[in-house]
């Protein structure tokens, strides 16, 4: 049981330093503890930011679908920072989420909020953590995540393929599909990464300039994967009762230009101008009440 939320900051800086002595395999141990504040209340004033940088409607009195994440996140990083969580921090891709939302929460409510990490499961290109985050109100499950997050190094080439690819690939013959019809086109600026950092806390140094991120391999600074999913729903809108899936394919490059493009059977996508890379895939899917 916690009194408040960890800040961010000393756990990424716990989490890099620990990441080189970590051996990950999906046989690991790993920890079994579940994060909980009992009593939390949403910062008006930090939603507000949220909400400017994703797109969501202002002062709408609900939180946006997405938002409980960013609650959970300290919560997820606490434990994925600690010495017996056997994947290094360093690295981490978050490569998928699904979200199942039974009723709008009002933003003025008082939640409780756990995170623990679910298992180990291989991908064929290392190991992934799933890590599930719950919003209770009155006792009762209100919103629900499941999070899947590789840490790549080398297998044998043998796992099952998740739901979702975590990376583009060429799809067999009986998957290929029309692409998605264009929405809209949006400009991304080369300050993204630091708005919705400042907005949600998460300031990972690949997001946050060009001379960071290349000292983790991108040739420009990336955008948060949790942003492009809860841009896109702010464009597409999902019922009070929801289930969202989504997968995250590939970077997004800022500054930059990307695709919104949907269905109206509830799928969205973000993908490049030119239509050679995806970049985010997802579904709505009402549920029924």
């Amino acid at each position: 049981m916690l009194s408040r939320s960890p800040a961010l900051g000393p756990l990424l800086v716990r989490g890099a330093v620990r990441s080189p002595f970590k051996r990950p395999h999906p046989r690991a141990s790993y920890p079994r503890t579940r994060l909980t504040l009992p009593s939390l209340r949403v910062d008006p004033a930090r939603l507000a930011a949220y909400e400017r940088v994703c797109g969501f409607p202002a002062g709408a009195g609900v939180l946006p679908v997405t938002y409980p994440h960013l609650l959970g996140f300290p919560l997820a990083m606490r434990l994925m920072s600690r010495a017996d969580f056997p994947l290094p921090l360093l690295g981490l891709v978050h490569t998928s989420i699904d979200v199942t939302r039974h009723t709008a929460l009002p933003a003025t409510g008082t939640y409780e909020l756990t995170v623990y990490i679910a298992g180990l499961q291989p991908h064929r290109r290392g190991t992934e953590a799933v890590v599930v985050t719950e919003l209770r109100e009155g006792g009762a499950v209100v919103w629900a995540s499941t999070s899947t997050y590789l840490a790549r190094h080398r297998t044998d080439g043998t796992a099952p393929e998740p739901r979702e690819a975590s990376e583009p690939r060429e799809p067999a013959a009986d998957e290929r599909r029309e692409p998605l019809p264009e929405v809209d086109r949006w400009r991304l600026a080369g300050d993204l990464g630091r708005r919705y950092g400042a907005a949600s806390g998460d300031r990972n140094p690949i997001h946050l300039h060009p001379l960071s991120a290349r000292l983790f391999g991108f040739p420009r600074a990336i955008a948060h994967g949790m942003w492009t999913v809860a841009r896109c729903l702010a464009a597409h809108g999902a019922p009070d009762a929801v289930l969202v899936r989504a997968a995250f394919r590939a970077p997004v490059l800022l500054p930059g230009e990307v695709v919104y493009a949907a269905d109206a059977i509830g799928r969205f996508e973000l993908r490049a101008p030119d239509g050679r890379r995806t970049h985010l895939t997802g579904e709505v899917l009402p549920l029924l009440t």
